[in-house]
């Protein structure tokens, strides 16, 4: 487990430093998107993947690490926006980053909290396997959002979100990690 949580913070810091940057740069533009606008940035990152996963040819000169970087970061701004609701407004950096760091940190309890029931089962999956469950959580979350977000006996959005982001993270560190 230990190995999984150092490969794990790796990957925050990865995506941390990227989410700053662009904070740097566009400051926090996408208070104003509904959380099912976010929805649907995941899918297209997701879809991207996937059909770079299946053709095996990108015309745009990036992988599919950016596209799960996103992933990533899209599904934490969506727990932000589930949380504070979509704004016209700037929200302050320092605020921000607190949220981002939170959210990351519960996405990763979540998953140490699952690895240990599952026995690290996700190392023996396939890349392509985190794409389709993504894939299958936007689906669900699509659903839940059209049901104004209630559900009879599932998990809600900000649930697929987690999930989201924890499939996201496992295909990074495969991604970085080869050989390890």
């Amino acid at each position: 487990m230990e190995k999984t949580i150092q490969q794990y913070d790796k990957i925050i810091s990865i995506c941390r430093n990227i989410f700053l940057k662009k904070l740097t740069d566009y400051g926090t533009a996408w208070r104003i998107l509904r959380p099912v606008s976010l929805t649907d940035q995941i899918y297209i990152k997701a879809q991207r993947i996937r059909s770079i996963e299946e053709i095996g040819i990108a015309k745009v000169d990036e992988g599919i690490e950016p596209e799960f970087i996103g992933i990533i970061n899209y599904a934490i701004i969506g727990l932000i926006q589930l949380e504070l609701g979509a704004l016209d407004e700037e929200m302050p950096h320092k605020k921000t980053q607190k949220l981002y760091d939170s959210y990351f940190e519960q996405a990763k309890t979540l998953m140490m909290a699952k690895n240990h029931d599952y026995g690290e089962a996700w190392r023996n999956m396939r890349i392509s396997s985190y794409t389709d469950l993504i894939l299958m959580k936007i689906k669900r979350t699509k659903q839940i959002e059209d049901n104004q977000g209630k559900t009879l006996i599932s998990e809600g959005i900000d649930a697929n979100y987690l999930d989201m982001i924890n499939y996201a993270v496992f295909a990074m560190i495969k991604l970085e990690f080869k050989d390890e």
